[in-house]
């Protein structure tokens, strides 16, 4: 469905216009879904997020900052989202043995199994290649990578 169609606008004024639009709409669709999909193991998207950077580090502990600095979505409160981890038994805390004041986070045995439950359904492996060849989503990388690096260092970082 193209965007003119899904939000029922009959012109947008400019083709930039109509790209935002696209870009905001589909990144909401794209979301609200893979939301959806994390709902299914009581997880947010975030905490999928947490839980796939501490899977890249495995088996070496990380922390909070770490975590924060690779997070898709900017998250101020990433000891309160860690605190749900924990509490669910996905991650645990040690104390540092080069600094005492930190803590260093370690996905867990059950989080690994989320990870493993839920990385299909999350990568959208079901619904991109019904609809991108593989070709068009390289192109589409492409783009996407060209937009956000032609943008200001201080757009960037927002």
């Amino acid at each position: 469905m193209k965007i003119d169609e899904a939000i029922q606008v009959n012109k947008f004024s400019t083709e930039w216009q109509r790209a935002t639009v696209n870009l905001l709409y589909t990144s909401n669709w794209v979301t609200a879904l893979l939301e959806k999909r994390a709902e299914q193991k009581q997880i947010t998207l975030r905490q999928f997020n947490v839980l796939r950077i501490l899977r890249g580090q495995f088996p070496t502990p990380v922390t909070n900052n770490l975590i924060k600095s690779r997070m898709l979505n900017n998250t101020p409160d990433i000891s309160r989202l860690i605190d749900r981890l924990v509490i669910k038994g996905l991650v645990d805390r040690c104390k540092s043995n080069a600094d005492k004041r930190a803590v260093n986070l370690l996905i867990t045995e059950a989080g690994l199994n989320v990870l493993e439950e839920l990385e299909q359904d999350m990568l959208l492996n079901d619904i991109l290649p019904n609809h991108l060849s593989e070709s068009e989503c390289l192109q589409l990388n492409e783009l996407l990578d060209k937009f956000r690096g032609s943008l200001d260092p201080e757009i960037k970082n927002i």
